[in-house]
């Protein structure tokens, strides 16, 4: 591809507009022969720092948002992130014909997956893409990333694409529309879950998380497109008035919703039933799903999907066979009868909503084992502490993520939260341990939850990634608690 055709500017000197690109690349040990090196401005160092690097391997010229010694042709953007988004959309032009984008703070991963099933359901060949990787009719293909950079995403939007790939739910993070990943992407319809604590590590305070997150609808949205929005969300007032400001088509969905209402949700063992209300119409769901937190994450989802075109009856027909994303509140064994769970909960508001759902339906003991990481938010943590020793009988503090911080003081940050709440507080640092421990103690009427990882199958200490997966973890504890 030409240079004048990758950046699709007129400004460009005579010399370069007919330089053929190869490849382009913002990590200069990345960059090949006849690639275009973009120089990203970050928190963890400037790009213009790799130029030499990115020359010694092959680039042949540099975008950048500044001027600086160069022994390549530098061209000076207002924007590099965007710059690199556009680009990669030229360079890998194919993308899915409906592409729906989903962003909050909890739930996207549930949405995502929920909604690649009803598509799937109805005819579509349909894919998901967000924190557990790429999910479609073939397998799953693990990520690193919630929103991957956008070289990698718009490789793979054209690669899913020529295998046949019609439909795409994708996961929008906050960290990913900010940093103008998705700025490429062709999105049709998106969705706004919720809006709690998450991400202050990145974001200076909650109004510029929030920002961010509105980014995808007040910029990258166009007029005339939908926005699905939960309704019961205590954000959505303001969420529905910038999508209305943007002169977007806004369908609300919940108890509060007017496009599809809930009109009444009753909780069974490890389900729930639904009465909804669209169009006039009223259905009949038997969602196999616990808690309120699933409800709202199905109706985001089937919202999506009529949204996008697809028939309402097929639509919440789709819902009474939907499965649960991979270690999102995932029953994955039991003890004396006592369920074992896994869950995602890395946050206050998601350990909380854990939690609340199974308190109902636990007789006995409602037991949860989990940590913060480190190098991150370091305010959740005396939050996650109390919300613990409040919504549990049991509470192992244990390790998630160190990192670079050491793992006591994390523990320590926990357990000060923890003080005065009527839960038994134990505190363990080695998970395996930890989750042996919980699950020696279970008794009939128990329930277990172990909180933090979800489908991960990696511990970071320092700089190291060490096998680990709270699933193996449980199956061995499980194994040698019943021969």
């Amino acid at each position: 591809m030409l240079l004048s055709e990758l950046l699709a500017t007129p400004d460009l000197e005579p010399a370069l507009r007919g330089l053929s690109v190869a490849g382009l690349t913002a990590d200069s040990r990345m960059a090949r022969e006849g690639f275009a090196f973009f120089a990203i401005p970050g928190h963890a160092g400037d790009g213009l720092n790799f130029v030499a690097d990115a020359a010694a391997r092959g680039a042949r010229v540099v975008v950048a948002q500044r001027k600086a010694d160069s022994p390549l042709p530098l061209i000076v953007v207002s924007d590099a992130r965007r710059a690199l988004a556009l680009a990669a959309a030229r360079f890998f032009p194919r993308q899915p014909q409906m592409i729906a984008a989903v962003t909050g703070t909890s739930g996207k991963t549930s949405i995502v997956a929920f909604l690649r099933q009803i598509w799937a359901a109805l005819g579509h060949d349909a894919a998901s893409l967000g924190t557990v990787g790429l999910v479609d009719s073939r397998g799953a293909h693990y990520g690193a990333l919630t929103t991957p950079g956008p070289v990698e995403l718009h490789r793979t939007l054209d690669e899913l694409t020529g295998r046949g790939v019609t439909h795409l739910a994708i996961e929008a993070s906050s960290l990913g529309i900010d940093q103008r990943r998705l700025d490429g992407m062709r999105i049709d319809v998106a969705a706004f879950t919720n809006f709690s604590r998450d991400h202050l590590d990145h974001h200076a305070d909650m109004e510029e998380y929030f920002a961010a997150k509105m980014r995808l609808f007040d910029t990258l949205l166009h007029p005339g497109q939908t926005a699905v929005v939960d309704a019961d969300s205590d954000a959505a007032p303001r969420v529905i008035e910038i999508c209305r400001a943007r002169g977007l088509n806004v369908f609300t969905v919940g108890a509060k919703g007017e496009a599809i209402a809930l009109l009444s949700a009753a909780p069974q063992a490890f389900a729930t039933s639904l009465r909804l209300r669209c169009a006039g119409a009223d259905y009949a769901v038997e969602l196999p799903l616990a808690g309120a937190f699933q409800v709202s994450n199905a109706l985001v989802a089937a919202g999506l999907a009529i949204a996008s075109g697809d028939d309402s009856v097929r639509v919440f027909a789709a819902l009474n066979d939907l499965k649960g994303a991979p270690g999102r509140l995932e029953r994955v064994g039991s003890r004396h009868g006592a369920p074992v769970f896994v869950d995602y909960a890395h946050k206050p508001d998601a350990l909380e909503k854990a939690l609340a759902t199974l308190r109902p339906l636990t007789k006995n003991r409602l037991i949860v084992v989990f940590g913060c990481g480190g190098d991150r938010d370091k305010g959740k943590r005396p939050l996650m502490g109390e919300i613990a020793a409040r919504g549990a009988d049991l509470a192992i503090v244990t390790d998630d993520n160190p990192r670079s911080e050491e793992a006591a003081a994390i523990r320590a940050a926990i357990l000060a939260g923890a003080r005065g709440g009527p839960a038994e507080i134990v505190e363990i640092g080695d998970r395996r341990e930890a989750i042996a421990a919980a699950i020696r103690r279970l008794q009939a009427g128990d329930a277990l939850v172990v909180a933090g990882k979800g489908h991960e199958t990696g511990q970071i200490v320092g700089d190291r990634v060490l096998p680990f997966s709270d699933h193996e973890a449980i199956a061995e504890a499980l194994g040698e608690q019943n021969p």
